[in-house]
């Protein structure tokens, strides 16, 4: 059974985490399909928007401590690979490109928060650019309970989204947030009842996938800008990306009205 499911329309590339038997836990059989599940998306022009979400009852519980996680498969150190705190940290920063790709892609990417978040899973969720979660999904970051100081970008991605004060209640705290309590914080965008999540979050997605992509993906470059440029620097790239995204557009539009005319349509 794929620990990874891929599935596309109109459009919409939906990334499933499928260990539903687990809370959709990770573990190097499972990060690296993931890793490369948001590569492919990321590169692949026929995707508008992708989605990420969990198989069963929850969207991500974290590293699965109980199979061994990231270090599962890191071997002796020895001259080769050096020593093996090196290969943990090669081995667990390659998983992480799963974080880095889903803010930096040129295009949307929604978590669709099914049920319960937790360890990376957080960083995942704070990867993406909206969080669509449902009445019943949990928020907990966990990672002081196994004395970590956490990964998949997650104390970067909620101090940008919430501040370093609600980070930092998180994060020391560890305490387990409710749906409405974390929507309350700004940890998720939109909130819904559980039946409506899937059908609520795919019409989102359809809308950015069919939507200006080009203006969607320069809005994603200036927005990632806004987190560490100078604001002149940011108004440089602004003024740039407004006539490169303009351009595409028109140049997109024209073509397609050139097509219907073609056609007949």
């Amino acid at each position: 059974m794929s620990e990874i499911l891929i599935d596309d329309d109109a459009g919409v590339r939906t990334i499933t985490l499928n260990r539903s038997d687990r809370l959709n836990a990770l573990t190097g059989s499972i990060m690296a399909p993931l890793a490369d599940a948001c590569a492919d998306a990321a590169r692949d022009a026929s995707v508008g928007c992708v989605v990420v979400t969990g198989a069963g009852r929850g969207f991500c519980a974290g590293g699965d401590i109980k199979a061994g996680g990231a270090d599962k498969a890191v071997v002796p150190a020895n001259a080769e690979v050096g020593s093996r705190t090196e290969q943990g940290f090669a081995r667990l920063r390659g998983y992480m490109e799963t974080a880095r790709l889903l803010h930096e892609m040129p295009k949307p990417a929604i978590a669709m928060v099914n049920g319960p978040v937790a360890g990376a899973g957080i960083g995942i969720a704070g990867a993406c650019d909206l969080r669509f979660a449902a009445k019943s999904a949990t928020f907990l970051t966990a990672f002081d309970r196994i004395g970590a100081s956490g990964d998949f970008g997650s104390t970067w991605f909620w101090t940008k989204i919430v501040g370093t004060g609600v980070a930092r209640e998180i994060f020391f705290l560890g305490e387990k947030l409710s749906a409405e309590e974390a929507f309350a914080k700004g940890l998720y965008t939109r909130l819904f009842d559980d039946e409506l999540l899937r059908a609520e979050t795919m019409k989102a997605a359809r809308r950015l996938a069919d939507g200006p992509r080009m203006g969607y993906r320069y809005m994603k470059a200036n927005l990632n800008n806004a987190e560490d440029w100078a604001f002149e620097a940011a108004l440089d790239a602004e003024a740039l990306n407004m006539g490169l995204s303009t351009s595409a557009t028109a140049t997109i539009w024209r073509e397609k009205k050139k097509q219907e005319e073609q056609s007949g349509g």
